[in-house]
């Protein structure tokens, strides 16, 4: 028998076109089938890269900053996740200000750039933290490599008029702590009498934790500048004193005794009479003026008589006075002080001897 016979059939039983377009019919559906049947290949994971940001996470309650910690991670998705590496807190106003260093794990875009949440970490941009115990929002305040906030110790030297009895609280060695981190130490203080019974001008020394931002030392959110403001809230007592001086060797001052020449002008007698030679006034133990001389002579009054005549007379009750007194003064770079004020020709002083407190103005300055 003929594979294919006169009439076009295949073993004389199916027709060869008809043969032939059931093979395709059958290829096509199997293909089909395998197209169907078979798994979707793997979309490729995302590239995914690491970075660092600081975020500013505003003023908090003490609780909130006392739970946030290095460590704590926030995980929005599989391949992006912030992780907390380092925490730098500050007294704020009424509350706690908080700035937190942290690691973004996110996605590349296409010009290579790490991108978290579908955008770039473009500065003030605002990101959350979400944990068990918390949650807050910041904005972005820088981004690199480093996994830890620009800190760097300062000292400041404050100046604030208080109440006696907070100038007597505070101590050197004291520490003011914010969620058992000790953010400010006092390591020098003095205090002085002023001219308004029941206060003290304190004068104390401050090494601080302090943080970089735009170039300025920032401590509490307030730059770290002469005529500031800083607030320290120590345990027992709250220091809110202007800002003289900043630096890392800041301090009080060395101090050495100078000879004052003191004048008081147009007294009264039985006030002049209460001066006397050896009176002093002591703080914290220490001599910081002792009156070695006091001269008093009638003020001079100019007087007109009834025939026109002008004459210079003594005045009867009023007197002009004259102390040299030895004072402790400090050696700063911009000048001596006396009890924290600064001291030349024409300044005034007020010394509490006791018995009198004496506000006199400086006629001259030994050396």
């Amino acid at each position: 028998m003929e594979l294919i016979d006169d009439e076009g059939n295949l073993l004389g039983v199916v027709n060869v076109v008809d043969a032939l377009a059931v093979l395709l019919v059958l290829a096509v559906v199997v293909a089909g089938a395998a197209l169907v049947l078979s798994d979707d290949p793997a979309p490729p994971e995302p590239e995914t890269e690491t970075t660092y940001a600081t975020l500013d996470l505003g003023t908090q309650q003490p609780a909130i900053a006392d739970a946030i910690n290095e460590g704590d991670v926030h995980e929005p998705s599989d391949t992006q996740s912030l992780t907390v590496t380092d925490v730098h807190l500050t007294p704020r106003g009424n509350g706690v200000g908080v700035l937190a260093r942290v690691e973004i794990q996110g996605t590349l875009d296409d010009d290579g750039d790490v991108t978290y949440g579908d955008a770039p970490l473009r500065l003030g941009r605002s990101l959350s933290i979400a944990t068990d115990r918390y949650q807050v929002k910041g904005s972005v305040r820088s981004v690199g490599d480093s996994d830890a906030i620009d800190r760097a110790e300062t000292r400041v030297v404050l100046q604030e008029t208080v109440a006696a009895t907070t100038a007597e609280a505070v101590a050197p060695g004291d520490e003011v702590r914010i969620a058992g981190r000790t953010v400010a130490t006092i390591e020098e203080a003095v205090a002085y009498t002023t001219a308004e019974p029941g206060t003290r001008r304190l004068r104390l020394v401050a090494s601080l934790d302090a943080h970089r931002h735009g170039g300025d030392l920032r401590f509490g959110g307030t730059p770290l500048r002469t005529g500031q403001t800083l607030t320290l809230p120590a345990e027992d007592y709250q220091v809110a004193g202007t800002v003289e001086r900043v630096g890392p060797d800041v301090g009080l001052g060395d101090t050495t005794t100078r000879r004052v020449t003191l004048r008081m002008d147009g007294v009264r007698e039985d006030f002049a009479e209460r001066i006397d030679p050896g009176m002093a006034e002591r703080t914290g133990g220490e001599t910081v003026a002792e009156v070695t001389a006091v001269d008093a002579e009638p003020a001079i009054i100019i007087a007109t008589g009834d025939d026109g005549s002008v004459n210079v007379v003594d005045h009867p009750v009023e007197r002009d006075v004259t102390i040299t007194a030895d004072l402790q003064v400090r050696e700063t770079s911009t000048g001596l002080r006396f009890k924290g004020e600064s001291i030349r020709q024409g300044s005034t002083v007020v010394l509490d001897l006791g018995a009198v407190t004496v506000e006199a103005t400086v006629a001259s300055v030994g050396s």
